[in-house]
């Protein structure tokens, strides 16, 4: 497992206040954060409040203190496991044996990160919670972060040189998609094909400063 998964998941323990260690326990902090991202779907992470993630679960306001000391730490953890699943994902799809090239995976990732903007409740507001500024200062980005996890898997799979322009180059690919996306799903809810089109150039076009792309 990539230490950057890991990493994902260890802050999403972190910031539970009792980490629950049977099923049961489990399913009720699934069913929390669950509720959090409808909300947060629904009217905004401004808006979130303890109550509304408690009512949304079925549950007391005291099960949600039990987990969370506020809703910050509601939406950091949901942010977290957003983290967690998108890099799982990202994981699948580079390791998918359809794509014969890097490039042909990584344009088939970023696909899978406008997939998570339309399918995963509160993402396209949320995301990785840098957009938020939710995360401690000192840490380091998450965007920063998926990029390296994305690089490493590609690097292993694929022959592409693991150069330090090259890393740089995907970081700034990666967030300049993240920003095209997220504008063409505040325009539409199941996305812009303009400004999804224009994400995906826009990915060539900064990598291809950066390393020389397949084909080229």
């Amino acid at each position: 497992m990539p230490d950057t998964l890991i990493d994902a998941r260890e802050i999403h323990a972190s910031l539970i206040r009792n980490e629950p260690m049977q099923a049961r326990s489990t399913a009720r902090l699934a069913a929390l954060l669950d509720a959090a991202a409808v909300v947060v779907d629904e009217i905004g992470y401004e808006r979130l409040t303890t109550a509304m993630v408690a009512e949304g679960a079925g549950a007391s306001i005291g099960t949600v203190y039990r987990y969370f000391p506020d809703r910050i730490a509601v939406l950091q953890s949901l942010a977290a496991r957003n983290e967690e699943r998108l890099t799982e994902k990202f994981l699948s799809v580079i390791g998918d044996a359809a794509h014969a090239t890097w490039m042909d995976a990584l344009e088939a990732a970023i696909d899978a990160y406008a997939d998570f903007f339309r399918n995963e409740p509160g993402f396209a507001s949320l995301r990785l919670g840098d957009v938020l500024d939710l995360r401690p200062a000192e840490g380091t980005p998450r965007n920063t972060v998926l990029a390296k996890v994305t690089f490493d898997a590609l690097v292993e799979r694929f022959e592409l040189a693991d150069e330090p322009r090259a890393r740089l180059g995907f970081e700034l690919a990666l967030e300049t998609a993240d920003a095209l996306i997220a504008r063409a799903f505040a325009r539409d809810a199941q996305g812009d094909t303009e400004r999804l089109e224009a994400a995906r150039e826009a990915v060539r076009r900064v990598l291809g400063a950066y390393v020389t792309l397949p084909g080229a």
